[in-house]
């Protein structure tokens, strides 16, 4: 009897289309981006800060990912930017054919797309869209050791994101200690600490972005 790793099958088909979705936007210069985190730490409100600040100078989409209800896409929306939910039932994880069914051809079109995947640290570390990068986002007061908990979301990751650093008065938590543990996992992440209430680093953090968006373009009008 022949024994076929289930697992791995499904990750090859997911591959095969993160392939092509990331040739597409290879080919316009859009830039995807996954986000990626526990639930409630913050990918709305930091995809709602981003969408406020980038919104007049980029074409910007935004597919946001969640079990059941529209609720996130809707708040997105009404920046006044194009949003669309995926429920995805009893699933834990956004994958690759879930983008390219929301974008087909009009993915093309926007020079920013941002993904905001279920809230889970577990399933969908492995599983590749089609984007340049994932941001992980650990908020303040989940745990300073949350990178070291779930090392493989972190090592998938280019980007950390410790947000609701406002709350740092409030809690025993420290942001040095949370970069720290995530730097052990991957040297090279670049970490940013924002607040939407404050707004801590959010600056820094949209700058970075455009200057990535800038970057993405002009490769792809060098091609």
């Amino acid at each position: 009897m022949k024994k076929v790793d289930l697992r791995e099958k499904v990750l090859t088909a997911n591959d095969k289309i993160a392939r092509k979705n990331r040739e597409k936007f290879s080919e316009t210069g859009t830039l995807v981006l996954n986000l990626v985190s526990s639930p409630g730490s913050g990918k709305t409100a930091l995809i709602e800060e981003t969408v406020k600040a980038l919104k007049g100078e980029y074409k910007i989409f935004v597919i946001t990912g969640d079990l059941m209800t529209e609720n996130d896409a809707r708040r997105v929306a009404r920046h006044g930017v194009d949003a669309v939910q995926i429920s995805t039932g009893d699933a834990c994880h956004l994958n690759a054919r879930m983008v390219d069914a929301r974008l087909t051809d009009k993915g093309t079109l926007y020079d920013l797309v941002i993904v905001e995947n279920v809230g889970n640290l577990v399933c969908p570390a492995p599983y590749d869209l089609g984007e340049d990068f994932k941001v992980l986002l650990v908020a303040v007061g989940e745990g300073d050791d949350k990178p070291v908990k779930y090392p493989p979301m972190v090592r998938a990751s280019e980007v950390l994101v410790i947000t609701k650093t406002d709350l740092v008065p409030y809690t025993d938590s420290d942001p040095a200690r949370i970069k720290a543990n995530a730097l052990k996992i991957r040297p090279d992440l670049k970490v940013f600490q924002v607040s939407v209430k404050t707004p801590e680093g959010l600056d820094e953090w949209t700058s970075w972005l455009s200057s990535r968006l800038k970057a993405k373009k002009q490769t792809a009008q060098g091609k």
